[in-house]
């Protein structure tokens, strides 16, 4: 921007002898980037007649605005009609299916019927079943996201500034846990923070600001935020679990339901883990809220208030404050050990792709239209999904689709030299050895052919099998390095889902990738053989290094960790449908029960794999009586 308009002014800008617009105004070309640009089209305001007198002193040079383009997260008139000049519309049914944003939650029937609006000319007292409801969720919210140090968001919506300060006085003196931790915010028709109903300096002004766009932050003092209106779109919180609104909206507040939802929608967690956000509040309120299904979006709906679970992801975590749990004698180590796989980057020159089995592709005859056709992959999993025909397509260059087999191979395989040879090796293989003839690199049929996913797949495997075998070594030997402990396991959020609760387990909750793996949970609870078990969840950290079905090195989480006295713990892999690695893997943990009880005595450490099918079959009544009936895996490969 400094080259452009020159530097920073030091002092204040207000104070600047320079017109910015004026500078505008005297370049020849230029391209206007609006973001929220809802209402920008509005011919009222300020913004709009400066584009407009722009626009018009360029059309008098003869020239006129490159390009003007607008960005707003809702491209729409207040009767809900999309903008004509739309180009992509990204609409919030996507959003919130997508797992973009989070869910709205709002109160079934049940829960509604229990609100109602008191006769009481004050306001406070009028709606104090909404309110109490909306804190009731917020609290429930609160400790949940509590474990993970994140802070929950109440924001109250009113119907004008005096009401505001009345809500934020109820909250603060009726509940302890908002007392000095309310912000109140009064905004303008659009969203601005006001100045005149404030009455507040420049500086406070400010401050308030900062305060607002702080709040999601532990070192904030604020737990809620009352305003009249969704403030605007520059507020960027993510922590917002519960919106109350108590107020009605209609088309000549310009405001939309994406916009007063939207508030609320920004996801504090990364990942794609389901997130959501409870909507409650008047009847007008929810009637509003609820008109955006008309764009597909489904809301859904659960009971709230005292004695309900918090629409939350699941926090699982040690259980520490459940005082019946001995969390010592629950706790099960869990030895560390020095990786034994590991690649050795070796000399690519003496990669022989030919010692690797693999099948010659069938070299195809193409017409001139399909040596033109250009093919399009899904990117997710490597299929053909359309291929189109482009006129101006020229005769490609072999280099670079050779460069660019070359390159694929060594990101995936994550080699950071090499290239010189390997582009070498790979033209040389494709020129004599992948089709079922010798083929000549120039011709276009050969470079349509390599478009075809059966000579794709096979280049591309036989390549990384070939490298995988030059360089991916065992060391043969191994020591302890670290040691975990399942007392240790931070707390973590998963999504909503099935779980048990245990008494054999140092951590709250049990949840599992399958339902087979909570009847294994339940079987371990049963067992009056097994002292105490863990799930080995990713924030476990328990894995183990192996080759996999590919040569690659990739890493194995094992299922479960059980332990059956201070002396003996067994790890467990438990299967649905066994998969191509299970055998790799399974000697591999083999092999790490090996090093383990090679390297110390203290306690032995063994393993078992149990199939579903098996396990619903048999019905073993005890740890002891399924390891001595499921063997598989268990003499070396």
């Amino acid at each position: 921007m400094d080259y452009f308009l020159g530097r920073r002014p030091s002092g204040a800008t207000t104070d600047s002898k320079v017109d910015l617009g004026m500078i505008v105004r005297d370049i020849d070309e230029l391209v206007v980037l609006n973001d929220e640009a809802h209402h920008i089209h509005d011919p009222r305001m300020a913004w709009f007649k400066s584009i407009e007198d722009i626009h018009n002193r360029l059309k008098q040079k003869g020239a006129a605005l490159s390009l003007q383009v607008d960005v707003t997260a809702t491209p729409r008139h207040n009767n809900g009609a999309i903008f004509v000049q739309t180009v992509a519309d990204y609409p919030l049914v996507e959003a919130i299916s997508q797992n973009v944003v989070k869910h709205p939650v709002v109160p079934d029937a049940a829960s509604r019927a229990k609100l109602t609006e008191r006769q009481s000319a004050k306001y406070t007292d009028k709606y104090t079943d909404y309110i109490h409801l909306g804190v009731i969720e917020w609290r429930k919210a609160y400790v949940e996201h509590e474990k993970m140090g994140k802070k929950a968001i109440l924001f109250v919506m009113t119907d004008d500034t005096r009401n505001c300060d009345d809500v934020a006085e109820y909250l603060e003196g009726n509940y302890p846990d908002l007392q000095d931790a309310v912000l109140v915010i009064h905004t303008k028709n659009n969203g601005e923070i006001s100045e005149s109903t404030s009455g507040k300096s420049k500086e406070e002004l400010d401050t308030l600001r900062e305060q607002a766009n702080a709040i999601d932050g532990m070192d904030s003092p604020y737990k809620a935020i009352i305003s009249v209106m969704v403030l605007k779109e520059g507020w960027d919180v993510r922590n917002v679990t519960t919106i109350v609104g108590l107020r009605a909206y209609s088309a000549k507040s310009n405001i939309l339901p994406e916009q007063t939802l939207g508030r609320g929608l920004r996801k504090m967690y990364p990942g794609g883990l389901e997130e959501y956000v409870s909507v409650v509040g008047t009847n007008a309120f929810m009637d509003f809220v609820e008109s955006i299904q008309a764009e597909g979006v489904v809301l859904e709906r659960k009971p709230m208030g005292e004695g309900t679970q918090a629409k939350t992801p699941l926090v699982v975590e040690v259980d520490k404050e459940n005082e019946k749990k001995d969390i010592d004698g629950l706790d099960i180590d869990i030895p560390v050990l020095t990786p034994r796989v590991y690649r050795e980057y070796k000399n690519l020159g003496n990669l022989d792709v030919a010692a690797q089995g693999y099948r010659r592709v069938e070299y195809l005859q193409f017409s001139e239209e399909e040596q033109r056709e250009i093919v399009f992959k899904d990117i997710t999993t490597g299929e053909v999904t359309h291929t189109t025909i482009l006129d101006t397509a020229g005769v490609a260059d072999y280099s670079s689709v050779i460069g660019y087999f070359a390159q694929t191979i060594m990101k995936d395989l994550r080699l950071v030299s090499g290239y010189d040879v390997l582009y070498g090796k790979v033209k040389a293989f494709i020129r004599d050895r992948l089709f079922d003839r010798p083929v000549d690199l120039e011709n276009p049929n050969t470079l349509r052919n390599l478009s075809e996913p059966a000579a794709t797949k096979t280049l591309l495997e036989t390549f990384k099998k070939a490298i995988n075998a030059l360089t991916v070594q065992d060391k043969g030997d191994t020591e302890i390095r670290d040691t975990i402990k399942l007392r240790q396991t931070r707390p973590f959020v998963a999504k909503d889902q099935g779980y048990l609760i245990p008494k054999k387990s140092v951590f709250n909750r049990i949840i599992g990738d399958s339902n087979f793996e909570l009847l294994f949970a339940r079987f371990l609870e049963d067992c009056d053989d097994v002292v105490s078990y863990g799930k080995n969840y990713m924030a476990v950290h328990f894995k183990l290094d192996y080759v996999n079905a590919d040569g690659d090195i990739a890493n194995y989480h094992p299922d479960f960790v059980v332990k059956l006295s201070g002396k003996q713990v067994f790890v467990v892999e438990t299967k649905g449908q066994e998969e191509l690695d299970v055998p790799l893997k399974m000697e591999r943990l083999r092999q790490w029960c090996e090093d383990i009880n090679r390297v110390q005595s203290d306690v032995i450490y063994d393993f078992v794999y149990v199939d579903e099918e098996s396990f619903e079959k048999y019905k073993p009544t005890s740890f002891r009586q399924l390891v001595a009936g499921f063997r598989e895996y268990k003499e070396k490969l």
